[in-house]
C-alpha cells in the first residue's frame, strides 16, 4: 500500500512540476531582468479574435520590441482544435494548468499581464481595442510603474 501511495504522489508531483515549466522559468527570468510576464490564452485555429490579436498585435514589430527591450516575457497558452495543430503533451498539460489557475472561465482571447511573482497586474478580455502601438505602450506604462 505504501508503494502505491508513493507512486501516485510522485506521479502527481511530476505532472505538477512539469505543468508549470514555462511560467516558473518566466518568473525567474522576469525577477532577474525586472520584466513583466504577458500570458495569452488563445485558440489559434478556431477563435477569430485570437487570430486577429496574433496577426495585428503579437506579430507586430512594436510588440516584438517589448521582448527585445526586456519589458515582457511572452507566453502563449494555445488551445487549438485541429489535430494537426496540437501542441506536445507536456505543453498541453501546462496550458491546462495555466487555464485552471488564470482563466477558469475559458475566455478567448484572454491576455494577462503578470508581475514577476505571477500576480495579475492587468487583464484584457477579448480582443484589445488598441492597435499594436497603443497596446505596447500600455504595457510599457505598467513596466515603468513597477
Amino acid at each position: 500500500m505504501k508503494t502505491i501511495f508513493t507512486a501516485i504522489f510522485l506521479a502527481l508531483f511530476c505532472v505538477l512540476a512539469n505543468a508549470q515549466t514555462r511560467l516558473e522559468n518566466a518568473k525567474k527570468t522576469a525577477t532577474e531582468n525586472k520584466e513583466l510576464i504577458l500570458l495569452n490564452f488563445s485558440g489559434s485555429d478556431w477563435c477569430i479574435p485570437c487570430i486577429k490579436l496574433h496577426k495585428n498585435i503579437i506579430e507586430a514589430e512594436d510588440f516584438k520590441k517589448l521582448e527585445k527591450e526586456n519589458v515582457i516575457i511572452y507566453i502563449n497558452a494555445d488551445f487549438p482544435r485541429n489535430k494537426k495543430n496540437q501542441p506536445s503533451a507536456a505543453i498541453k498539460k501546462e496550458n491546462e494548468f495555466l487555464a485552471d489557475y488564470y482563466n477558469p472561465k475559458g475566455i478567448f482571447p484572454y491576455t494577462i499581464l503578470l508581475n514577476p511573482e505571477g500576480k495579475v497586474v492587468k487583464n484584457w478580455e477579448g480582443l484589445p481595442s488598441e492597435d499594436a502601438v497603443a497596446f505596447s505602450n500600455e504595457i510599457r506604462n505598467f513596466h515603468q510603474k513597477k
